[in-house]
């Protein structure tokens, strides 16, 4: 409850204030103020790519509405990665989305979390089109609000994935911030997008800006709806680079809130 009226009160705060954030209005948000699984009205978990490493080589084997990997409990989400024997991968964890129950056009994102340590470990925020309007990926585009590697544990990375710019050609737009304390404190991950451009933010700070150029979708296909992803990776062609140390798990991303606002 007491969340709750505090998201209330940010929520005017955002439409009265003269500054930067201007005109906004809460249009979606979870608080996490409850006990038991993620919300099924917000929530969906996502274990399509499980057979096939999701296209990255990555190890974990994501799962449905198991506690052990993906539970709410005093105010907080907990998504968590274990190593452990009974399952097609050595590794578990869970994938969550907001897809077709959470999927916006422009606006300001946040999410406010704390994330996982250890080499082997790969936390992500991101966003994805709801509908691949321009083609398969990266055609369409990809958003990434927070990524984070555990072998290289004092950065935090946010980035743009578009045909003209992806890391399959080593083109992607992107910005590693020095970030010692994202493992030990919870910070505020977001960006706020318009027509123009997207700007990544920390703590409400701008960090870096991708701007629209206005040339063609190959560049700028975010004028579509995208929805919101969580997940906590193992491995894979990034998160596994120096490997896997099976001593760290379990490992966890904790999550705060999460508020979506646009203008009114």
């Amino acid at each position: 409850m007491v969340k709750q009226i505090i998201v209330a009160i940010i929520a005017v705060l955002l439409v009265s204030c003269g500054s930067s954030p201007k005109k906004y209005e809460l249009v979606w948000s979870d608080e996490f103020d409850y006990t038991g699984l993620p919300d099924e009205l917000k929530w969906n978990y996502d274990t399509i790519g499980n057979s096939y490493g999701w296209g990255n080589n990555e190890l974990q084997f994501y799962t449905v509405k198991r506690k052990e990997n993906t539970w709410v409990e005093n105010g907080m989400l907990t998504i968590t990665a274990l190593k452990e024997k009974g399952f097609p991968m050595a590794y578990t964890s869970a994938r969550l989305t907001t897809k077709h129950k959470g999927d916006w056009l422009y606006g300001r994102i946040e999410v406010r979390a704390k994330l996982p340590s250890g080499t082997g470990i790969w936390p992500a925020i991101w966003m994805l089109p709801t509908e691949n309007a321009y083609g398969g990926w990266p055609k369409s585009g990809e958003i990434d609000i927070m990524e984070h590697v555990g072998y290289n544990p004092d950065s935090v990375f946010f980035t743009v994935h578009t045909e003209a710019f992806n890391h399959i050609q080593g083109t992607e737009k992107s910005k590693p911030v020095f970030m010692p304390e994202a493992e030990d404190e919870f910070f505020t991950y977001g960006i706020e997008w318009n027509e123009k451009e997207i700007s990544f933010l920390v703590d409400g700070k701008e960090v870096y800006k991708f701007k629209n150029r206005g040339t063609n979708s190959a560049e700028w296909p975010f004028n579509k709806a995208f929805h919101l992803l969580l997940n906590v990776a193992v491995g894979g062609n990034w998160g596994g680079v120096q490997g896997v140390n099976d001593d760290i798990f379990p490992q966890s991303m904790q999550i705060d809130y999460v508020r979506v606002y646009q203008k009114k």
